[in-house]
């Protein structure tokens, strides 16, 4: 063959054209399967190049596919994620939703015996920071027809009164503080006393009250309505402890709030018929008489 096709001696295009015509014919003899033997042996002689040939390739779509796989599922935890801190929030927003209605609910079931007029919802904007002062700060104010002197409630009980009025703003002297005093009535058995402040968001003190008379723990004090600056009947707290010394004039009754008074929820403005006819506030910081029971 080399004699043959001796590249000094033969023309270029003679081989060519020789190494073509061996190509077909090997191509027919294959397509007429005369030598499938020879095949065979071909194929298995190639077929660890193959093999060489193709593993860096699957390696290499193999390592693709991982890292692909974990892009995409460190996007979808991250998506995932967000959404559940969305969905978790929606959740928290619903239930805050759902416990403001229900504020709401009580806050209009308690006072159902009022006119719709004479009632208007507000919200607490802060509390002082003053130890000695139990004030808070509502939303509502003289633009919103709010006046000193009306009482304040929210679902559980009396929450305390206005004592002066800005523009848009109100301020609300709790039921503990020093300076607030409240004519109540036992429920149980009727006796009448004034409810002072204790300086405390947890305790009151009933105000000069014989240890003769019949006051028990556990009994409800309400609301009597003298004095016209509370509406009759609204819950003011429970008798907690009742103290009678003999060598005392008076006993030493302490009293839980039945309000809510360190909570931040809807609270209830009432215009009574005292408040309506006495003159409005235009924002003075002097806080007026508290009620007709205040203390001296």
């Amino acid at each position: 063959m080399n004699r043959l096709f001796n590249h000094r001696k033969t023309p270029l295009w003679l081989r060519l054209v020789f190494f073509m015509v061996l190509s077909f014919i090997l191509i027919f003899l294959d397509y007429r399967h005369y030598f499938p033997s020879l095949r065979r042996v071909g194929n298995d002689l190639v077929a660890p190049l193959q093999y060489l040939v193709d593993k860096p390739i699957a390696w290499v779509d193999t390592l693709k596919n991982d890292f692909a796989t974990q892009a995409m599922l460190r996007t979808e935890n991250a998506r995932l994620a967000t959404q559940q801190l969305l969905l978790e929030a929606k959740l928290q927003q619903f239930a805050a939703l759902e416990s403001e209605n229900r504020q709401l609910n009580q806050l209009l079931a308690s006072s159902s015996h009022l006119k719709k007029q004479h009632l208007q919802v507000a919200r607490l904007l802060s509390v002082n920071a003053d130890p000695l002062l139990n004030e808070v700060i509502l939303d509502k104010g003289q633009a919103d027809d709010v006046c000193v002197g009306q009482p304040v409630i929210d679902a559980d009980g009396v929450l305390g009164q206005v004592v002066s009025v800005d523009k848009w703003t109100s301020r609300v002297l709790l039921l503990t503080d020093f300076r607030s005093a409240i004519p109540v009535q036992d429920v149980r058995s009727e006796v009448r006393g004034i409810l002072v402040g204790h300086g405390r968001l947890a305790k009151l003190i009933l105000k000069d009250i014989p240890g003769t008379l019949d006051i028990r723990v556990n009994d409800l004090l309400v609301t009597s309505g003298l004095g016209g600056h509370y509406p009759a009947g609204y819950p003011v707290g429970l008798v907690s402890s009742v103290n009678s010394n003999v060598a005392a004039p008076f006993a030493l009754i302490e009293v839980d709030p039945s309000a809510q008074l360190n909570r931040n929820r809807p609270v209830l403005l009432i215009q009574t018929q005292a408040v309506q006819t006495a003159p409005s506030s235009t924002g003075s910081k002097k806080s007026p008489p508290i009620s007709s029971g205040k203390k001296k």
